[in-house]
Order: structure tokens, then sequence, then C-alpha cells
């Protein structure tokens, strides 16, 4: 499988070029122009390497790298036509791996790009990735990926983090509240009322029969389990 390189900038000139210097290098990519929208495709953590613009519309790159590395382990290479220290220094301390600068060359941006995975790749040495299989259920929490039988699912972030505690710890039955802190957060605002929803989603996702659920069961006046 190719790896695949995620896109984050506005500029659709720009973005075509990269587009095609990853494609020419043997890589595939997807383009996203703005910075929410970006950040979202970000935390599926699909992508083998991130190149990140610094200056988007709906949230600036800086931000999406604050609000992604710590979920996520993916490369970030950040790319940035502000040619000021102060810049490189923000990007690297908030979890960039590595910048470039525009105007760029597209071969140097593909030298840079394959570095960075080779890196990573060192790095993780020749860790195995953690999987959880269960009942025809599979998770990659490294990865955050999951599989029913041989087929891929995209889940949304908090539903990923909640199915994957659920299958770490099966058979233990959780109430509502310890489900919500473990996921949301103490600090959270909002309500409890939101757990039996996403369950309902995961159950829409993974079950065979969400309506008569095999694994995401419900105990009645206590909490949700994983039954595997």
């Amino acid at each position: 499988m190719k790896d695949m390189i995620l896109i984050i900038e506005d500029d659709k000139d720009i973005a075509a070029i990269e587009k095609d210097y990853m494609e020419i290098n043997g890589y595939g990519a997807v383009i996203r122009g703005d910075g929410i929208e970006g950040m979202e495709a970000a935390l599926t953590g699909h992508y083998s390497l991130i190149l990140l613009d610094v200056m988007l519309p709906g949230m600036d790159g800086f931000e999406i790298c604050r609000k992604i590395r710590d979920k996520i382990d993916t490369p970030i290479l950040m790319v940035t036509a502000r040619n000021t220290d102060i810049d490189k220094i923000r990007g690297l301390g908030l979890g960039a791996d590595d910048y470039i600068e525009k105007p760029f060359s597209p071969a140097v941006l593909a030298a840079k790009v394959k570095s960075q995975l080779a890196q990573y790749r060192r790095l993780r040495g020749a860790k195995e990735l953690r999987r959880i299989s269960l009942g025809g259920l599979t998770i990659e929490p490294d990865t955050r990926r999951v599989f029913v039988g041989d087929r891929e699912l995209s889940l949304p972030n908090k539903e990923f983090e909640l199915l994957a505690f659920l299958m770490e710890n099966p058979g233990i039955v959780f109430s509502r509240e310890t489900l919500y802190t473990r996921i949301w957060g103490m600090d959270s605002l909002g309500s409890t009322d939101t757990i039996p929803v996403h369950i309902n989603r995961l159950r829409e996702a993974v079950e065979e029969n969400p309506s008569k659920p095999r694994h995401l069961l419900t105990v009645w006046g206590v909490g949700y389990k994983f039954q595997p």
C-alpha cells in the first residue's frame, strides 16, 4: 500500500504542485483547503505524513499542529512563507517535525517528505503495531484504524476512543459517568447523555444487526460493556 500524504493548503496552485510531486514520487495525496477540514482529516490517522501550511482559513497551521500532536504521531512538515526564526521555533515547539519555506523547490519538498518518512520508520523500528481483535472486530490503537472483518471503517475521533476503551476492557461493565470521564475528560462541558448516542452510532457501524447487538451491550441500570 502506498503512503498517503495529507496536504492542508488553501492556495490551489501550490496544493496542485505539491500533489503532483507527491504522486510523481510514488505517494498518494489528498488536499484539504480549510484548516478545520484539514484537522478533521488528520485526526483520522489514515495518512503517513501531513504537509501543513501555516496560513489557512478556519484555523491556522500552528493551532492544527497543537490540537493533533497529542493524538497522532504522524510526521508533520510545515510549509510557510514566513522567513523568521520565531515561526520555525514555534512550529517545531508545537510538534512539527520539519519545515520548508515558500517558494520551495518541489524536488526539495519531495526529498524532505522521503526523509521524514524514513526517519519515522527508523524511530518506530521493527515495532509491531498493537492490534486488538475480538469477535470479528479489529482495532489498531496506534494507527487509529478499525476493521469489521476485512472491511475498514472510518470512525469519528470520540467514537474510536470509546470503542477502543471498551475493547481494551472486554466483559467489564462501565457506567455512563465512567465512560464520559475516561473519553471526554473530567473538565469537559457536556452531558453523559451523549454516551448512548455514541454507542448507538457505533452499533450502526460495527454490528451486523444494530437492533440486536452482539458486542456493544447495554447492562440495564448499570452501563455498557464490550462482549467478545
